[in-house]
């Protein structure tokens, strides 16, 4: 599953022989997923669903992938939105978050600090979201978290145990 597929830039890079299921709650962003689902000839389901209630069954999805989602979901709605992802995943599964976090060093801080009201406005996301902080109180597993560029965006892998 592909939560929060926006407008489906991960479709590209899904092996041929995956079958992916995108859901976002956006129609215009699943009619650009689907344009881009269409060029690619990719074979990806596309669903209008709000992550908090995703109408798949328990332990539907051998894994998840989410992009840039949780940096926008506000930290109230952070616990939920994992509940609801590791729910629908198979036990073991494997969750990947590509999300934006605040930087370390002084000198990105200080950039980050310039763009985030453009950033807020412009997505509604955040850099100080502490989604791994709320992986344990979803029932779920911090398997790693590494940042992937520079210090500002990480990868964070989360085990559905049960």
């Amino acid at each position: 599953m592909d939560a929060g597929v926006g407008p489906g830039r991960n479709i590209a890079y899904y092996p041929p022989e995956t079958q992916v299921v995108g859901i976002d709650i956006s129609p215009a962003m699943l009619a650009r997923a689907e344009r881009r689902r269409l060029s690619l000839g990719a074979e990806v389901e596309l669903h209008q669903m709000d992550l908090p209630n995703l109408a798949f069954a328990d332990h539907y999805f051998d894994g998840a992938v989410a992009t840039f989602l949780f940096c926008v979901l506000p930290d109230d709605l952070q616990v939920g939105a994992l509940r609801e992802i590791g729910r629908v995943v198979k036990s073991g599964g494997i969750i990947r978050l590509l999300e934006y976090v605040r930087p370390r060093t002084s000198l990105r801080r200080a950039i980050v600090r310039l763009w985030e009201p453009w950033v807020a406005r412009a997505y509604g996301a955040s850099f100080d979201r502490r989604t791994e902080e709320h992986v344990p109180e979803a029932g779920l597993e911090l398997v790693g978290s590494r940042f992937v560029v520079d210090d500002l965006v990480k990868l964070i892998s989360i085990r559905k145990t049960k």
